[in-house]
């Protein structure tokens, strides 16, 4: 068996014939030299130690096991945040992504720590006054504390004014009573709630003087902080085995009229007096959706980090992999010599980068919106929200499909569990749901792009996002197709204000045989969903386009040339999927259509050469992708054997059940 130090010959070709400079890519992958180096520093201090490796792979423990070692990784990991980390990155960026995605080496599956500062610390800081942030910040960032954020109840998810768990203000003892009415009433789905949090936030119907407010955020604390037993008052457990997230306990909470004290509400936005009186700041409702913006505008980015592992998992590996014969006798060639594997995995590269730089964009605009916000201005909000609501979904999405496909260019071996592609599926496959199913949230972005036809068809400015409702209002006619990258995007604005028209006229055409607005929306919504989409597959092209440009003004001359080929690569690719949609609202023609045929076929050749140099530019380390088939030495099949000899069934060459039940079955007579 060779030495591990070697790297497959051809993966060394591969590199070899890269013309592109890849730190270069790296570099704008990260938004820059300085947070590159910031980033290494980061997974040096964290992995250079060894403390993410296991002995014994995630996927050969029981479900105990698999938590207790994820709990105590978890621990592990926290201590290196806090006692190293910290310096490093400072209190202010303590969230970053790159914590979060360093701690992905340290689990295959997921930490039951992940929500707590993900979700729990961002909310304290999102909706709690200067005064509690005092009280329950330093806890919770030191970890004295950790907490798990409940909203989804076993009867409602995106429906947050559904939610039917209870808050009641007692003025005489001035406290809250918590209460679940009904099964469906009690919390499902928090993760590290099951077994791990002895805290939660909590989101509650809140109720005052007789008169409930509707949803809002309370701390609630659970378990005894010595025994770690549930308070008395409170049911909650483990919700059981599930297509992923198996280690991060996620969990259902009840409550039988559980007293919190008054300061427990979360107050930055709504208070209730001590007599009882509600208080809230003026547009209360929308300021509440901060930290659901903030996670859907997070969750953005872990579907393009997500799919780059995917990618260059799969691109390395296809890279290795031979297969079959071109002409009878002839060597087996690289399967990622194969225009079929170049055109499920290509897009998938281009798809990564386009959802991170639309991540970015959209994180930029979001600490914008904050800002405003600070200053009493929300006037931008309904804007990103209905941005971060379609972003999320259809990102998600595209993520899970791409992901999925790159389980199938690596064939049976992507089936293995030592790939780590089914755990990236898993993964990404429930993003698409949770903080927001996609259907719902594509509708909510629709009722937003409602409204921006009707001020456009008031002759009204619309925001920045819609502008193009604006010029496409004024003809009537098919939009002119020219095959340019600035064209393609010209007709995806075209075809999401035909949709958005088309749903506004049908939704007034069956007003007006009597039906009413709800019910008339309703009967619209496979339309408006379609409309949605159709409005952030502009967006994310026209951003895509926009910040690649932007950010090689000043590369050089074979890293512009290489991003443009991948930028219209993503650009052609999805004009081709939509082609049925450009010849119904846009004036191109089969001959057009066929000519797009040949540059997508064109650019796939162009980009092979820079492939395995693309994946590289991830910078992804062999710890943070925890795949057999994927790592930089490419060691495919001395991996997979490797890790096979890590199993605890092959620990004896005779398994105890032989004698217990096979042996005696095959010396039974029939």
């Amino acid at each position: 068996m060779s030495s591990k130090k070697e790297i497959n010959e051809d993966l060394v070709n591969e590199r070899r014939k890269c013309n592109f400079n890849i730190q270069e890519v790296t570099h704008i992958i990260d938004g820059g030299v300085e947070n590159t180096l910031q980033r290494k520093k980061i997974e040096d201090v964290a992995l250079n130690g060894g403390a993410s490796l296991d002995d014994v792979p995630e996927e050969c423990m029981n479900l105990r096991e698999r938590y207790e070692n994820a709990l105590r990784k978890s621990c592990v990991y926290a201590n290196i945040l806090r006692n190293e980390l910290l310096e490093i990155t400072g209190i202010e960026n303590f969230g970053t992504p790159v914590i979060r995605r360093t701690g992905d080496a340290f689990f295959k599956d997921i930490s039951p720590f992940m929500l707590h500062l993900g979700m729990f610390v961002p909310t304290i800081m999102g909706q709690c006054t200067a005064e509690q942030q005092g009280i329950w910040l330093p806890k919770a960032l030191d970890m004295q504390i950790i907490g798990a954020y409940a909203q989804t109840e076993l009867g409602h998810g995106t429906f947050i004014r559904g939610l039917e768990t209870t808050a009641t203000y007692d003025p005489k003892t001035k406290e809250f009573i918590l209460y679940s009415p009904t099964i469906t009433s009690y919390k499902w789905w928090a993760g590290g709630l099951g077994r791990t949090a002895n805290h939660c936030i909590v989101v509650a119907q809140l109720y005052t003087q007789g008169k409930c407010h509707g949803v809002h955020p309370f701390i609630v604390q659970i378990r005894d902080l010595d025994t770690h037993m549930p308070l008395p008052g409170i049911k909650v457990g483990e919700i059981g085995p599930r297509m992923g997230f198996n280690t991060a306990d996620n969990g259902f909470l009840g409550f039988n009229h559980f007293r919190i004290p008054r300061m427990n509400m979360m107050m930055k936005n709504a208070q209730v007096l001590e007599d009882g009186t509600y208080v809230k700041v003026a547009r209360h409702g929308k300021l509440t959706y901060g930290t659901m913006v903030f996670v859907r505008v997070t969750l953005v980015n872990e579907a393009s980090f997500n799919l780059s592992k995917a990618v260059t998992i799969a691109v390395r590996y296809s890279a290795v992999r031979r297969q079959s014969e071109l002409r009878p006798g002839s060597a087996e060639p690289q399967i990622l010599d194969y225009p079929t594997q170049q055109h499920k995995l290509f897009i998938c590269i281009a798809t990564a980068h386009a959802f991170q730089l639309t991540a970015n964009w959209l994180w930029h605009t979001f600490t914008v919106v904050q800002a405003e916000m600070r200053k009493g201005n929300i006037d931008t909000l309904p804007e990103l929200h209905a941005l971060s609501s379609c972003l999320k979904a259809v990102s998600t999405s595209d993520a899970a499909a791409c992901i999925e496909q790159c389980r199938f260019a690596c064939g049976g071996h992507g089936y293995m569990m030592s790939s780590n592609l089914p755990y990236l599926y898993s993964f990404v496959a429930a993003t698409r749901t949770y903080e927001g199913d996609y259907t719902v949230l594509l509708l909510q972005t629709a009722r937003y792009l409602v409204k921006a036809w009707e001020q456009a068809e008031a002759k009204k400015i619309v925001t920045p996002t819609v502008a193009y409702l604006n010029r496409c209002f004024d003809t009537n006619e098919k939009v002119a197709w020219t095959n340019s990258p600035e064209g393609i995007i010209k007709s995806f604005q075209a075809i999401a204000a035909g949709k958005i028209s088309l749903c506004v006229k049908n939704i007034r055409q069956r007003i007006k045989t009597g039906m009413d607005y709800e019910d008339a929306w309703l009967m619209t919504t496979v339309q408006l969903v379609s409309a949605a989409e159709a409005h952030c597959r502009s967006m994310i092209l026209d951003t895509y386009w926009n910040e690649m440009q932007r950010l090689t003004k000043t590369s050089s001359d074979n890293v512009k040339m290489v991003l443009y080929q991948l930028t219209t690569l993503y650009l052609v690719y999805w004009a081709l999927e939509k082609s049925g949609d450009l010849l119904r609202y846009t004036s191109i023609t089969e001959g057009d259509i066929d000519l797009l045929q040949k540059e997508y076929e064109d650019l796939l050749v162009k980009i092979r050469p820079n492939a395995v140099g693309l994946v590289d530019a991830f910078d992804l380390r062999d710890e943070i992708l925890r795949s057999t088939l994927g790592s930089y030495d490419g060691r495919v099949y001395e991996r997979l054997m490797e890790e096979v000899q890590k199993n605890p069934l092959n620990k004896v060459p005779v398994d105890p059940s032989f004698q217990k039940y096979l042996k005696p079955f095959m010396k039974s007579k029939i």
